[in-house]
């Protein structure tokens, strides 16, 4: 019984960090459209330095990392009863979250093939959390800790190089290397020794974690900076899921409950396949979903400094007041 209450206090720490992700990365992004110095005609800029210390004052890039912050404790909680392939479905389905809270914040519009992609997430982790067993017991050595930093280096080299490609394909590389650079990071979290000071400083997978999560942001930032959030938030699916789940059920002994392995694998792939479609879907409305985020984050830059002070905590452009008559007389 203990282990049953146990695995649930993991599922729902899982879908706390895909609800707190999803928010986040909503929220990032129209930060980064307020912060960002590229020009609306700028196909490819590179990778901006000052892009994330400009976003430090937009309050809403605060509250962002707050959750990030907040998710991936969560998420470590669920790692620590779960095997990495469910956790990070779990994760996944943060991009249906993204799609419906974009929907909400920015004013994108779904289509009801988004909605069914958006069900389809939601259905597959569903299934996949049902058959998730404990995590595996498997060991790793400081050889596999090193090499995630050295995957974090490469990752690094290759975000330079997939900055400089010119759109549509910049916003889906940038998301696929920071994806990848993101499910590094759960691989670290997954093999730490422990959590005091002094493991900490001595575990090579707390570096992998600091520099995976800083370069994966990085990367994270300026593919949002130039394209839709859904579209990079699903290349960062796609990414952070499919090798970290791989690398589990190989490398580190993670397991399905006995019988469950099919369903659990359809789930896998069900949520997978949904958010591709998702990704897909998006690219259709990329332009008008930049513009709308631009539009949201302007709205305080052109309000006036009273209405600015009063109403720069709220999300969207609202009609707060009814428009009032014409007296003037002017037609």
């Amino acid at each position: 019984m203990p282990g049953e209450v146990t695995v649930l206090v993991s599922l729902i720490a899982a879908v706390v960090a895909a609800v707190f992700y999803g928010v986040a990365s909503v929220m990032q992004a129209i930060a980064v459209r307020a912060a960002s110095n590229r020009e609306p005609d700028q196909t490819s800029a590179g990778v901006d330095p000052g892009l994330v210390v400009r976003m430090l004052h937009q309050w809403r890039f605060l509250v962002s990392i707050v959750l990030d912050m907040l998710g991936f404790v969560a998420q470590l909680i669920a790692l620590h009863r779960l095997p990495l392939f469910a956790v990070q479905a779990f994760v996944a389905s943060n991009l249906a979250v993204t799609a419906v809270v974009a929907s909400w914040l920015i004013g994108v519009k779904l289509s009801w093939r988004e909605w069914a992609a958006v069900i389809g997430v939601v259905a597959g982790v569903a299934l996949l959390g049902s058959t998730a067993g404990a995590e595996g017991a498997a060991q790793v050595g400081a050889v596999f800790k090193l090499a995630l930093i050295v995957a974090i280096a490469g990752l690094a080299v290759v975000g330079l190089a997939a900055a400089k490609l010119n759109e549509p394909y910049r916003t889906t590389a940038l998301g696929l290397v920071a994806g990848l650079g993101f499910g590094v990071l759960s691989i670290a979290a997954r093999v730490l020794d422990g959590f005091s000071p002094l493991e900490l400083a001595r575990d090579p997978a707390a570096y992998a974690i600091a520099a995976a999560g800083i370069i994966s942001f990085m990367f994270y930032a300026t593919a949002l900076e130039g394209g839709s959030v859904t579209v990079a938030t699903a290349a960062v699916v796609l990414a952070e899921t499919i090798p970290p789940a791989i690398i589990g059920v190989i490398f580190l002994g993670d397991q399905t409950r006995p019988g469950l392995a099919g369903v659990a694998w359809a789930g896998f792939f069900l949520a997978v396949a949904s958010a591709v479609m998702l990704a897909r879907f998006g690219e259709a409305h990329q332009t008008e979903d930049v513009a709308m985020a631009d539009a949201v984050a302007r709205r305080q830059a052109n309000a006036g400094p009273a209405a600015a002070e009063l109403l720069s905590w709220w999300p969207v452009d609202l009609p707060l007041f009814p428009a009032l008559p014409d007296t003037t007389g002017v037609s």
